[in-house]
């Protein structure tokens, strides 16, 4: 808020018959850390009970603040929306005002503020975002016709690389220090070029099949179709009654999952395949939830060979208990209600 919007508050209060003590309280109750401090209400309080009605700073001595006009604001929201990453430097010497009367413009006048790019995977059009919403809106009506039951039938799954290393973010990296600690350094790496392919299929009670690729090979339509009928075994040994039930695959629409030998294997296994709209790892549980997890934990760690890594990941998957796999799936309803709600944009992490 503003602090004209802080004293019309004090204003009303004081009408009300309110102290400065009371009406402190008040705001703080309500505004937290970006209360007035108890001297500005106290000021306020008192001049708001002698009569005044301006909630306007009085005029300064000196040379009034000119840089703030009408013709100003204009040249330099002109600047802006050309340029929306104009820098206020540039902006102050371009219309030939201080940087704070730069900073006024744009905080109070224009109400702007600069906010960094959120990465997406891809510009969606006008067709992919009602395609994404329509999807979202028939998951989410099953969902709703069948409860817990539809989430207990999904089975999903997907491919992904895994590093032999693969180096922390600098968000991942942060050490609590005093403030007159030396900032620690250290040089900016690359993740390896050693990695390897996993395929992991998993539930709401944990992983199903876990495999990972051979070298030189690459994931086609006949090796995707294997896997679907080793995953049908899987299920029939660790998930009773669950292929009776009926399985719910869920799974992106790569090429090697489309192809007409993996669409036999899904036929010929049973299982009933979930639509999922295209570029929407946002929808994906293995993207946005186990993939993204099980990284951030390998992330700073060092492999030697492959075995290493393997055991790593598998050490990984076995440790997480059905409650961490069910919370991933558990995910979904709400993320289909955020995709409908923004009209199929992409939603955040």
């Amino acid at each position: 808020m503003s602090n004209n919007e802080f004293r019309a508050v004090i204003k009303y209060l004081v009408k009300k018959g309110k102290g400065s003590t009371d009406i402190y309280k008040e705001l703080v109750d309500v505004y937290k850390d970006i209360a007035p401090s108890f001297s500005t209400v106290k000021k306020w309080t008192a001049l708001f009970k002698r009569g005044r009605e301006s909630l306007e700073d009085d005029p300064r001595e000196g040379a009034p603040l000119t840089s703030v006009t009408e013709e100003n604001v204009s040249a330099l929201e002109k600047l802006v929306c050309a340029d929306r990453r104009i820098t206020r430097e540039q902006i102050a010497k371009e219309v030939g005002i201080s940087l704070g009367s730069v900073s006024t413009i744009l905080h109070d006048k224009l109400n702007m503020n600069k906010v960094c790019t959120r990465w997406v995977p891809r510009i969606l059009s006008t067709f992919q975002r009602a395609d994404r919403k329509a999807i979202a809106e028939e998951l989410l009506q099953n969902f709703k016709a069948e409860s817990d039951g539809f989430i207990d039938r999904i089975v999903t799954g997907d491919e992904s690389w895994v590093h032999h290393y693969d180096p922390e973010s600098k968000a991942e990296s942060k050490e609590w220090r005093r403030p007159d600690s030396p900032r620690p350094t250290q040089p900016l790496q690359q993740a390896s070029a050693s990695k390897i392919m996993m395929t992991v299929f998993w539930d709401a009670g944990g992983i199903l099949l876990l495999d990972f690729l051979p070298h030189k090979q690459t994931v086609t339509a006949t090796y995707y179709a294997d896997l679907l009928r080793k995953l049908r075994d899987s299920i029939k040994g660790k998930r009773r009654g669950k292929l009776s039930r009926g399985v719910l695959l869920l799974h992106d629409n790569a090429p090697v999952h489309k192809a007409r030998l993996a669409q036999a294997a899904i036929q010929e296994c049973g299982y009933e395949e979930l639509s999922h709209p295209p570029y929407s790892p946002d929808l994906a549980p293995s993207d946005f939830y186990l993939f993204a997890n099980l990284k951030k934990r390998l992330r700073g760690r060092k492999f030697f060979d492959d075995e290493e890594l393997k055991s790593a990941v598998e050490e990984w998957f076995n440790s997480k208990d059905g409650t961490f796999y069910e919370a991933g799936l558990n995910m979904l309803p709400s993320r289909w209600e955020r995709v409908i709600e923004r009209d199929g944009q992409y939603i955040e992490a």
